[in-house]
């Protein structure tokens, strides 16, 4: 019977399901699949004192493939302070995926409400338009989510530059988890390529990681990831992108991409 997710997660090992790939090879993963599978897994590693995830570095080392994942994780490093986790995703013997998550003590100073908001002056979810129905349907895991433009976007030409688009995930990571506000953040940041191409569609621009620093947690079904491309004549590039809700801006995200002629 087949999983209305993208993970199915026992004993250790992430099996992925069709839901995971993505739009460079369909027996390839997207990169935000891996992406929020390690957000789940370092959620669950316990702390001493109450922490929030600050930052979550990936490396893709390699091609992650549709086929079950071991995940093996430890913590770095455990303080009063701080705890940097570093969490591993093999596919048999080969490591695909290596991450770093440094997350760092939570309270409450009331004094610091309002501090630094930074409000969202691009139009709101409502009043966005959805991409076309045929940019869903490129792969298997961008058809889990429901989004809508703002600015620009997901041309299917390519070359759209600049864009920003509201992101809802409808789908879950893991069977049998509800996707916590950490992992919908990092299933988004890893558009940014694709959210603000500035290339056509006879080039290639992947991403070999993802990088995303985060003020706060993502509050409310939707996250709006509003992105732009740089790129180099000598084939390297990247994508940063600034991550927000309906409340205002709370993080940013960087890609460091390998552009190539298809």
């Amino acid at each position: 019977m087949s999983v209305d997710a993208v993970f199915e997660l026992k004993d250790g090992v992430a099996s992925a399901t069709p839901h995971a790939a993505g739009p460079w090879d369909p027996s390839m993963q997207h990169g935000g699949a891996p992406t929020s599978l390690i957000a789940h897994v370092v959620e669950a590693i316990p702390t001493a004192v109450p922490m929030q995830v600050a930052r979550l570095t990936v490396d893709l080392l390699r091609p992650v493939p549709l086929s079950p994942l071991t995940i093996k994780s430890n913590v770095v490093r455990e303080g009063k302070k701080i705890q940097l986790c570093a969490v591993s995703l093999f596919a048999g013997d080969k490591e695909c995926v290596r991450a770093s998550v440094l997350k760092i003590r939570s309270g409450e100073y009331a004094e610091l409400d309002g501090v630094s908001e930074a409000k969202v002056t691009l139009p709101r979810v409502a009043e966005s338009k959805p991409i076309e129905e045929t940019i869903r349907r490129s792969s298997g895991f961008i058809s889990g989510l429901e989004v809508r433009s703002a600015k620009g976007g997901f041309s299917l030409l390519g070359g759209g530059g600049p864009g920003a688009c509201w992101f809802r995930s409808v789908r879950p990571i893991v069977a049998g988890a509800t996707n916590s506000p950490l992992m919908r953040a990092a299933m988004t940041a890893d558009f940014s390529n694709g959210v603000s191409s500035a290339l056509g569609r006879d080039w290639t621009f992947i991403n070999g990681d993802l990088s995303i620093n985060l003020m706060r947690m993502p509050v409310g079904e939707w996250i709006l990831l509003d992105a732009e491309t740089w790129v180099d004549p000598t084939g390297t590039g990247m994508a940063a992108g600034r991550l927000a809700d309906e409340r205002g801006y709370f993080g940013r995200c960087v890609q460091s991409l390998v552009v190539e002629k298809r």
